[in-house]
């Protein structure tokens, strides 16, 4: 497969989309804190399990409880099993305490960006806003590609994204580019993928 990375090469590591913004959200994520005083701990702990992690229904349930949204829209459950797909290191499609709070820290920065590019607050983000929000990111993506991913999310006869949308595609970016950049041994934008590699790393997300 070939994919050409953006210029100055690939975007951040993992959970390196920075802190969360304030004013957006609930308290911040407190990472100093121990679990029994920090400000999420709260809305984890009210649908996890006794084994300490939740599922995406669970997920979609904190998230809403937290009143973590755009207005009236709630996150869909295909969107809580990308955001814990994007997290599950382990493989056990669950969510700890510590991936909640490393999730917590790219949504505010999501949250963040889908509101500056949303420059006319119609509570959507257009064509061209998704673009400048997906460029912000330091994603590269050709023409071509970009057209795949906007007309894959948008709504209403094809013009506008939402919000659950928007963090979709912004998950969906995250992980398949850091999947990608792992087998990017040379850093050129190419890389060698077995067919099985590919399922996998591809449904993930």
């Amino acid at each position: 497969m070939a994919y050409f990375p953006p210029q100055g090469g690939y975007p951040g590591a993992p959970g390196g989309y920075g802190a969360p913004s304030a004013g957006y959200g609930a308290p911040g994520t407190g990472y100093g804190y121990p679990p029994a005083v920090d400000p999420l701990f709260g809305y984890f702990s009210a649908v996890a399990g006794r084994d300490g992690q939740i599922s995406p229904e669970e997920l979609q349930r904190c998230l809403q409880g937290a009143g973590y949204g755009n207005g009236w829209e709630t996150f869909s459950l295909e969107t809580c099993r990308l955001m814990i797909g994007m997290l599950d290191r382990d493989g056990n499609f669950q969510m700890g305490f510590e991936e909640f709070k490393e999730l917590w820290n790219s949504l505010n920065q999501w949250k963040h960006t889908y509101y500056t590019v949303d420059r006319d607050r119609s509570g959507t983000v257009n064509e061209q806003e998704l673009h400048q929000a997906i460029r912000t990111y330091g994603y590269n993506l050709s023409p071509e590609a970009f057209r795949v991913v906007f007309k894959r999310y948008a709504r209403r006869e094809q013009t506008i994204i939402t919000f659950d949308d928007f963090i979709a595609v912004s998950v969906r970016l995250r992980c398949l580019s850091e999947n990608f950049r792992r087998r990017d041994t040379h850093q050129n934008g190419t890389a060698m993928l077995s067919y099985d590699e590919f399922i996998r790393f591809s449904f993930v997300v």
